[in-house]
């Protein structure tokens, strides 16, 4: 992980960690580094943040200076900027958000010319670049210099990529979206319309302000109640940037990353399309999910925390479907990242061809009592390499055994420690969460 760039790309607040000059210089390497023997095309996508305005076009002075023309995309989706680099061409792609944190934060994901995250041996380089490690660039100057083209058509034609995976029409469903006050606000009724469905949508006003506030994926209940209320089939909740999807059954019941994996992975075996026979998971999936999986008799593999790690390991070993909890979900055969929308056109294959509720098919898991607390330190390195954190840890981890574990890990993007437990009941994961904690206090871990 690098000093700006992390599992997710260059995320701060908005012109305190994460400055309009970062952004700049961003736009100057990337527009130098694509462009050194041809004219580079980079293509720009940005949430409804208020300062994703302002990042957009200082990507953009950056990229037209160094002598790249930047297609801009506006408000729109993390993957539709990776379709829209895949079908049209482009060098590179940027995507301009913070994906599920407050307003206040933003971000910068580069996305490569294949539709994945770059390699890092690029944003090591960016970084030296920012930092004044490495000569100034030289300006594009005359018919050399850059051009902004309005790219909105690139959006649209992803719309209807969407709309052209979907094998069956969901007339007579009644379907609830929680587009977050983000990126899906112009973009997910528009799919769901277009494919039958009666669409009931919330949280689809932004304000530059209110994106991921008490909505979307990071706060289900206001999904879960409009479901409830208004007695619909199901529901989908999306992120601010529209990677990620949790759904809701017909009675209000959450339906996270983990059961959309158990339900698709295992239709997709129905189906005889697992490739492998595997489920590609995090470390952070519930010990549930891998009891379903096993009873099934599907395999499955843990990768790091990062839809990145879960799509290389995908990548590498042909499998078709894996992902998050939190609802990043990837199928391989379809998208090179999570694409909320495109999860929630899969889940409603497997509900129409199952002719099952989305309750039904999720209830066959028995998700173990799980509780995550985030910790904020002072030095993420030092909390974790602490000999009395290891100690209570390795303590946790024999006296739970095979009934239960103990997760403690760094934030990619924050300054937290996540520290996890699950157990077979919400007393057990409590004591062991807070011991650990305990410890961090008493060895002046912990900030506030």
């Amino acid at each position: 992980m690098g000093k700006y760039f992390g599992t997710d790309g260059f995320r701060g607040e908005a012109n305190v960690t994460l400055t309009v000059q970062d952004a700049f210089k961003v736009g100057r390497y990337l527009g130098w580094y694509y462009g050194q023997d041809h004219k580079a095309r980079i293509v720009i996508g940005k949430d409804t943040r208020r300062s994703s305005y302002m990042f957009e076009y200082a990507l953009a002075a950056g990229l037209t200076a160094s002598g790249a023309d930047a297609y801009l995309l506006h408000v729109t989706t993390t993957p539709s900027v990776a379709y829209v680099v895949r079908l049209d061409d482009f060098d590179c792609g940027i995507m301009i958000t913070a994906s599920h944190n407050p307003y206040y934060d933003n971000g910068i994901k580069v996305i490569s010319g294949n539709g994945q995250k770059i390699d890092s041996a690029i944003e090591d380089k960016m970084e030296a670049y920012i930092d004044g490690k490495t000569p100034e660039l030289a300006l594009a100057t005359r018919d050399s210099i850059g051009r902004t083209i309005d790219y909105v058509s690139g959006r649209n034609r992803y719309i209807g990529h969407l709309i052209s995976l979907a094998t069956r029409s969901f007339k007579n469903y009644r379907i609830g979206l929680d587009c977050a006050n983000g990126s899906t606000s112009s973009i997910a009724k528009n799919v769901f319309d277009a494919l039958g469905a009666r669409t009931y949508v919330i949280n689809a006003d932004p304000d530059g302000t209110n994106i991921n506030r008490e909505c979307g994926s990071t706060h289900i209940e206001s999904l879960q109640r409009f479901v409830r209320e208004n007695k619909l089939d199901l529901g989908f909740a999306f992120d601010g940037d529209a990677d990620r999807c949790i759904a809701v059954d017909e009675n209000g019941n959450e339906v996270n990353g983990d059961l959309i994996l158990y339900v698709c992975g295992k239709y997709l075996k129905q189906q005889g399309k697992l490739a492998n026979n595997t489920v590609v998971t995090t470390i952070m999936s519930n010990l549930g999910l891998y009891k379903a999986l096993e009873r099934e008799g599907i395999d499955y593999v843990q990768t790091k925390v990062g839809d990145k790690y879960v799509y290389e390991n995908m990548l590498e070993n042909g499998h078709v479907i894996g992902g998050e909890q939190s609802g990043h979900i990837i199928f391989s055969k379809l998208e090179t990242t999570g694409d909320g929308i495109v999860t929630a056109l899969q889940i409603m294959e497997v509900v129409i061809e199952s002719k099952k509720s989305l309750g039904a098919l999720a209830g066959e898991v028995r998700i173990f009592p799980q509780l995550l607390k985030n910790v904020h330190v002072t030095d993420k390195k030092a909390a974790m390499e602490n000999e009395a954190v290891q100690s209570a840890i390795e303590k946790a981890k024999a006296e739970l055994g095979s009934d239960g574990r103990i997760l403690v890990r760094a934030s990619g993007t924050e300054p937290l420690i996540r520290v996890m437990a699950e157990a077979e009941s919400d007393e057990i994961c409590a004591k062991y969460v807070y011991d650990i904690i305990a410890v961090m206090r008493q060895q002046n871990l912990i900030t506030g």
